[in-house]
């Protein structure tokens, strides 16, 4: 009895030693844990390192392996498992990346004196610089021309057969399909503008003070001519 007792506390001593523990779980099938490596990386925006991948996994799981598994399975798939220096992350596939391109709107406030430059070009077209400045009163910089050919609201005319030939400027398609209109024809008159309180009684320089006249501004006829 004695004998068998010893036996049987050597057997139990035996199952419960610290040796055998990890046995007492058994570990997921490698396709779950396969499941669970996807899990944890297409939650996480950053990539995550061998080791935190193997903190979050059940005990007796082979975070290596199941990553490996992982990126054979998502070879030539539409997202990837790369590495990213010790990291690992799920990333779109690089010969689709163009498909995540956003594209948005952009607005751009003008300045005062591009909008002023807009409207003189808009109602004198064809206009030279000088007669930019000399309407507005002030130099007008090369910026502010730049910004109104950059926007494509004006485009460069033809030179005027003047001393020094200047290149006068006119309003594009692209500013008339802006502001939904036709052609510079179907600009608001100056009385109009005025009624609206948008431009005071005064007459511009070079016209007479005559409300009534709603003719079209010199050369719109020559909107678009080279």
């Amino acid at each position: 009895m004695t004998d068998d007792r010893g036996q049987m506390t050597a057997q139990t001593d035996q199952t419960d030693g610290p040796d055998t523990e990890p046995g007492l779980f058994a570990a997921p099938p490698m396709a779950e844990q396969e499941r669970m490596v996807e899990a944890i990386l297409f939650a996480c925006a950053e990539p995550l390192s061998l080791a935190r991948i193997s903190e979050r996994l059940p005990q007796g799981c082979d975070a290596a392996e199941a990553l490996a598994h992982l990126r054979s399975r998502y070879a030539g798939r539409g997202v990837s498992l790369v590495r990213v220096g010790d990291g690992y992350a799920l990333r779109t596939a690089p010969d689709l990346g163009w498909l995540m391109q956003n594209e948005r709107v952009e607005t751009r406030k003008l300045s005062r004196a591009a909008i002023e430059t807009l409207a003189i070009v808009a109602y004198h077209q064809p206009v030279t610089r000088a007669e930019i400045e000399e309407i507005r009163g002030v130099a007008v910089s090369r910026g502010t021309i730049d910004q109104l050919l950059e926007l494509d609201w004006i485009r460069l005319g033809r030179r005027r057969m003047t001393p020094g030939r200047p290149v006068t400027f006119v309003v594009t398609e692209e500013f008339l399909d802006h502001f939904g209109l036709e052609s510079a024809r179907d600009l608001p008159g100056l009385k109009e503008l005025r009624e609206a309180g948008l431009l005071d009684s005064r007459p511009l320089p070079g016209q007479a003070g005559d409300d009534d006249d709603e003719g079209a501004a010199p050369g719109q006829s020559e909107l678009f001519e080279d």
